[in-house]
């Protein structure tokens, strides 16, 4: 029989797996000590560092679009002097410390506006070649460092203009929270800007102060850290298989001072879509540093390891039950049929078969003592008015707890262990402790998110601006290009045309046009479609000369769909003043109201005007047992779209956060469910290798004992089964040669008679039987 076949791999595997098993329980089931900070906290960190990332980001990539399409629209446009240049950018965009005009040819500085922009840094290097006009990180006179962004103003019988716009490489205008600090890094880990840190002078204490500068130093360390760690790939920085931010991003530890450990989370500049769309601010090597000091977990550990000892002993005990019943019940019995199979095979019939205790071993022992009192001479029922008499006298009954019930004891007697320990060990309630932390950090976050969608919404309203100067009203043609044009780059809009003052269209691209009304009160960015299949969200900016004359764009929604989209938030939705769903992270439908009226009242107090303007909230809500951390941020800050009045919430489940109290459970559950496997994997392999062979094997022996000598029994596997299967078609054939030899027996004569004399040559002779 070969090594791998038969009855007791599957047996050893099991009690491999369940040693295994046992080991693991101990060591998960019970942890040494908690973390000093909480896996959810530091993730949290890294969250927020990748926000931020993609807010500054965002924000480059905007202020470079902005400028190249400015001077795309003045080189299309009517000559306009450079002063008008710099007075008609700083009235749309309102997002740059200074501004210049140049004269490529001389070099002299035709406007200027805001902060004075060096140009001691303007060279071949910068005007010519495959880096041209890329944006360039410059360092004042006064040691900050400014972002220059240039754009070419190449008009027509026209000399060639540089067109030079500088802000500060400054953290990303996001709410911090409270003791949050966050920091923008250069390749090599200088620290270009900060934001959090309060100022020394506006400290009470000493001790303050020390703190102060633990923290900036704290800072300094964790930024060269993460500068350092951002220049690898970001393929190769992540997990196999991991997916989210799109660049390089993590979680660091720092140092404790005063009961508070400092944790921080790093992300660099990537582009939101790589594969698509490049980004410029991706290429300058920045990276974000969120630093927040959180108060030192204490550790829980006190009796924890003994309960992971205490389940691995029960795990150990009931898996050398289970494998000793498989032994006593299944093994044993079969290795006693082949060699009882085997020893009548080679004619040993001098001892009665031993009997077994019930199933298919019984039944299958039955059918061999029938058998050897068949091969002993008693006549079988198989022959011609044979009976059982004799050695052969047993007959097997129909036992009713065959090897599927010992199976299934088997199976029951491992979920004793598995189904306490993966349902009932180390369950949660609503009583799990959240850090506050984590309900912080989801308002916050969420209010980042309601900056993002705003911002976004400004932007598209303010291109809508820049654009709506090159429409004329009385050339339908040109006003179409002009609208193709910009639809082709924007990919935000789903549908642009120009409405007149009588709200009928008089030019348009893209999707079918909707109804735009042009009252005082309504804000320019406005919602429309109820009833409809999908909200449309338009915002609209008045033609230039042309009275009551708007270009309306309708933003797609799944635009705003994908600014929803964070990893840690949960899920993420925009809804309007009466807390109906506008856009969401996930599918949705139009205008339907919130999932939960916590969620609705949520909306509805983070509207409510407190001091200068609503405010974003942040609940733990405990509800039948579930944890659920929500938060609503209102539309402010500014911008056309702050006149909306939407709200972005947020909400997501607790035990999604890798909370020590989740993480247990997990590992009970896990636990349970590996022993779940082990009791699949190995007593399935005992079914289809053993048991049903075994049973048809039962099936076969009863019909042999019973005279059916013509069905060849083949074996099903080469182990035990397959051995006694041998035997029995040895018996078999066995039996067949002694039924042919039957008739003979049964021809010769019962009673004594003279033997006939021998007859005389030439007489004829007769045949056996003749007379």
């Amino acid at each position: 029989m070969p090594l791998l076949g038969g009855i007791r791999p599957p047996i050893a595997v099991l009690c491999v797996l369940i040693l295994a098993l046992a080991g693991l329980t101990a060591q998960v089931l019970g942890p040494g000590s908690d973390p000093v900070v909480p896996k959810a906290v530091l993730s949290s960190q890294q969250h927020y560092a990748e926000d931020g990332a993609i807010a500054l980001r965002a924000s480059i990539d905007e202020r470079v679009t902005d400028l190249r399409r400015t001077a795309a629209a003045l080189n299309a446009g009517k000559p306009a002097e450079p002063e008008d240049v710099l007075s008609d950018l700083g009235r749309t965009y309102q997002k740059w410390t200074g501004t210049t005009v140049v004269d490529l040819e001389s070099g002299d500085v035709l406007a200027a506006r805001g902060e004075r922009i060096p140009l001691a840094w303007l060279d071949k290097d910068v005007l010519t070649g495959k880096s041209a006009l890329l944006p360039r990180m410059v360092r004042l006179e006064t040691g900050d460092v400014r972002l220059m962004t240039m754009a070419l103003l190449d008009r027509k019988d026209g000399p060639q203009q540089l067109l030079i716009a500088s802000n500060s490489l400054s953290v990303p205008p996001i709410t911090l929270g409270p003791f949050r600090t966050m920091a923008v890094a250069a390749r090599g880990g200088e620290v270009l800007a900060t934001a959090g840190f309060e100022q020394s002078e506006a400290l009470n204490s000493d001790q303050q102060r020390q703190e102060l500068e633990f923290l900036q130093k704290q800072m300094s360390d964790l930024s060269a850290q993460a500068a350092d760690r951002t220049e690898e790939h970001p393929v190769t920085a992540k997990q196999p298989g991991s997916r989210g931010y799109p660049g390089v991003s993590g979680t660091l530890t720092g140092g404790e001072y005063n009961g508070r450990v400092v944790s921080a989370g790093y992300a660099s500049l990537a582009s939101s879509d790589p594969e698509e769309k490049d980004s410029v601010a991706a290429g300058l090597g920045l990276t974000v540093v969120a630093m927040l000091p959180v108060v030192a977990e204490q550790s829980g550990s006190t009796g924890r390891e003994l309960y992971g000892l205490i389940a691995a002993g029960a795990l150990v005990v009931l898996g050398l039950l289970a494998a000793g019943f498989l032994w006593a019940r299944v093994q044993r019995p079969l290795l006693r049929l082949f060699l009882e199979s085997r020893r009548l095979a080679r004619g040993d019939l001098t001892r009665p078969v031993g009997t077994f205790r019930g199933g298919e071993a019984a039944r299958i022992g039955n059918a061999l003592e029938r058998l050897r009192g068949q091969l002993g001479g008693s006549d079988g029922p198989g022959t011609p008015g044979g009976t059982d008499d004799g050695g052969g006298a047993r007959r097997a009954g129909r036992t009713r707890f065959g090897i599927r019930v010992q199976l299934v004891l088997t199976a029951v007697l491992l979920l004793l262990w598995c189904v306490p320990v993966g349902l009932l060990l180390n369950r949660t309630d609503d009583s799990v402790s959240v850090p506050a932390t984590m309900v912080n950090d989801q308002r916050d976050r969420t209010d980042l998110v309601s900056d993002r969608v705003r911002r976004a919404l400004n932007e598209a309203q303010a291109d809508l601006v820049s654009t709506s100067r090159l429409v004329d009203v009385s050339d339908r043609d040109a006003t179409e290009s002009v609208l193709e044009d910009a639809l082709r780059k924007h990919t935000r809009y789903a549908a642009l045309y120009v409405v007149d003052a009588d709200g009928e269209v008089v030019a348009r691209t893209g999707g079918d046009p909707h109804d735009w009304s042009d009252g005082k009160d309504l804000p320019l960015v406005r919602v429309s479609g109820e009833g409809g299949k999908r909200p449309v969200i338009q915002a609209g900016a008045p033609v230039p000369e042309e009275k009551g004359a708007t270009l309306v764009g309708e933003v797609r929604i799944e635009f705003l769909n994908s600014l929803l989209k964070r990893p840690g938030l949960g899920e993420v939705r925009v809804a309007d003043a009466k807390g109906r769903t506008l856009a969401a992270s996930n599918g949705f439908l139009a205008f339907e109201e919130l999932p939960r009226k916590a969620l609705t009242d949520l909306v509805r107090a983070a509207g409510v005007q407190v001091g200068a303007g609503p405010v974003e909230n942040g609940l733990l809500l405990r509800d039948g047992g579930n944890v659920t951390v929500a938060a609503a941020a209102p539309f402010s800050g500014g911008g056309v779209a702050a006149d909306a009045g939407w709200t972005v919430v947020s909400w997501q489940n607790a035990d999604r956060f890798q909370i020590t109290a989740y993480e247990r459970e997990d590992r009970s559950v896990l636990a349970g469910l590996l022993g779940l496997a082990a009791i699949v994997v190995c007593l399935g392999w005992v079914h289809l290798v053993v048991a049903r062979p075994l049973r048809a094997l039962a099936a076969s022996a009863e019909k042999l004992a019973d005279g059916d000598l013509k069905a060849v029994l083949y074996p099903t596997y080469h182990d035990e089964v397959g051995a006694v299967v041998r035997s029995l078609e040895l018996i078999r054939q066995q039996l067949q040669a002694r039924r042919q030899q039957q008739p003979r027996r049964t021809a010769e004569p019962r009673t004594a008679e003279p033997r006939p004399t021998e007859p005389r040559p030439g007489e004829p002779r007769l045949g056996a039987g003749g007379r």
